[in-house]
């Protein structure tokens, strides 16, 4: 089914008023992230979100490079650093160690280990800040669109219409499995159970246990998690139950199982299971309704990609579906979303999937790890991983043209201070470095900086309000056709 074609957003004048202009379900880091980049554009926002409370597991989760940049491009970096945990950069892929590569051409070369709790509740703290409205304890159970908008409706029989409503409501989807959109992929082969803890023996001796098993069990791990707390990682085989929460005594079972002795495993602070399941949205919008983060792709946790494929999500959709609602959005601007995105997504299911093999125990599995282990000690080995596992690697496809185009801007230098500086409204950016271009009548969407001290190797960048690079060049009758492909027509 293909997305129905609309030629401009406004007010319905013969049905129910739009109370919001988007309705958002699910107030995980992508659904608060979204709302926030909505809220830059003056979107009108509702975040439904099922549970009454937000999240208690002290998990923790990573947030990668590109994820960092994004979050700096929003004056978001300061206020997240402090809640977090900064690792050195280096290789992730299928958990081989190896140090980061030379070349990566980042301010943000590190991974942040930050409680899940806290970034949920810094997004959702920022999407309120700028203007959002969160409700909690509301489930979405139905919806019903038209070519003005869709009535949405939640659990206690209210309703609300919106012009456009987003599924961030992750991998069991409401709003997916409403709006009948398939989800192929593969179900789950392995399972494996995932807590923190703490532990009853010194350091040394789960360190050095933990070294001798991880030689041929890579499902499994204890890793320092605070003063006296462990992540504890194990397979969850012999643990028959699905249906069930794990509890410590199945972690105590498979620890004994494996490594012939529990640790002392006590006073969890969480315990969760999860399998290696793979799925894919058919497609991301059925006219006004789309999907982001988990709800649109579900992948095995290794690599810490999933939290960040959704962020990044949101950062894409936003500004384009922020730009249909003002008003001043080309035809097609909209449909990038999924042709930009959901590739991504391929990809990072594809990465995933060859992580998992090399998990295995298999001695085919093995013999393969211990090959790419010796290709990784190849710095463009290790750093072509590298760039899949954080998304610095990404290029959009806008047509032929330099490798820069369709790719992330570092955050380069200026005569000012720094490239993320400039971007904290969500907005598109000229940088000039001829000091003869100008946005003209896209100024209310574009901003526009002459510096011809920039560290660029080329005259001039339009970038997009999510730092890809949309044009680079000299002609200003060439920019303007980009400014039109990208922003629509200008101001009069």
């Amino acid at each position: 089914m293909h997305p129905p074609q609309f030629t401009a957003d406004h007010p319905s004048t013969d049905r129910t008023p739009h109370t919001y202009d988007v309705i958002i379900a699910g107030c995980g880091p992508t659904g608060a992230m979204l709302a926030a980049e909505l809220r830059l554009h003056d979107v009108r926002v509702l975040v439904v979100e099922q549970e009454t409370e937000p999240a208690s597991a002290v998990r923790i989760v990573g947030l990668h490079i590109r994820s960092l940049e994004l979050m700096a491009m929003r004056g978001l970096l300061e206020r997240i650093l402090p809640h977090g945990r900064q690792r050195p950069a280096s290789a992730y892929f299928a958990a081989i160690a190896k140090p980061a590569p030379k070349g990566l051409d980042s301010r943000y070369a590190y991974l942040l280990g930050i409680p899940q709790p806290v970034i949920e509740r810094l997004l959702e703290e920022h999407a309120i800040d700028l203007g959002a409205q969160v409700r909690r304890g509301r489930a979405v159970t139905g919806f019903e669109q038209d070519d003005e908008g869709v009535t949405v409706e939640l659990a206690d029989g209210e309703q609300l219409r919106s012009r456009y409503l987003v599924g961030c409501d992750g991998g069991r989807s409401t709003v997916r499995k409403l709006l009948g959109v398939g989800f192929p992929g593969e179900p789950a082969r392995t399972e494996s159970l995932m807590g923190e803890m703490e532990v009853g023996v010194p350091q040394e001796e789960i360190a050095a246990t933990v070294a001798e098993i991880r030689e041929t069990h890579q499902r499994f791990w204890l890793r320092p998690a605070g003063v006296g707390v462990y992540s504890v990682l194990v397979p969850a085989a012999g643990v028959s139950d699905r249906t069930e929460p794990p509890t410590l005594d199945d972690f105590k079972h498979q620890l004994r199982a494996i490594a012939g002795t529990d640790f002392g495993v006590h006073s969890p602070r969480w315990l969760s299971r999860f399998g290696d399941a793979i799925r894919l949205a058919d497609s991301y919008r059925i006219g006004r309704v789309l999907l982001a983060g988990d709800a649109a792709h579900i992948h095995p946790p290794i690599g810490g990609q999933g939290l960040n494929l959704g962020v990044q999500d949101a950062f894409n959709l936003g500004w384009k579906l922020a730009a249909r609602i003002r008003g001043w959005a080309p035809e097609a601007l909209l449909d990038t979303y999924q042709t930009e995105r959901r590739p991504v997504a391929e990809a990072v299911l594809d990465n995933t999937r060859a992580q998992t093999e090399l998990l295995s125990t298999e001695p085919g599995a093995q013999a393969v790890r211990r090959l790419l282990t010796e290709l990784m000690d190849f710095d463009e080995v290790n750093l072509h991983l590298l760039k899949k596992i954080t998304a610095i690697g990404i290029r959009y496809d806008f047509g032929a043209g330099p490798d820069l185009l369709g790719r992330r801007l570092p955050d380069i230098d200026l005569e000012q201070g720094h490239l993320y500086g400039l971007l904290h409204r969500g907005r598109g950016l000229l940088l000039d470095r001829t000091e003869r271009l100008t946005v003209g009548g896209w100024s209310d969407r574009v901003d526009y900086l002459a510096d011809s001290t920039a560290a660029l190797d080329v005259p001039g960048v339009l970038l997009r309000p999510d730092g890809h690079v949309a044009w680079i060049g000299d002609d200003q009758q060439d920019l303007d056709a980009h400014l039109s492909r990208w922003f629509g027509r200008p101001a009069l």
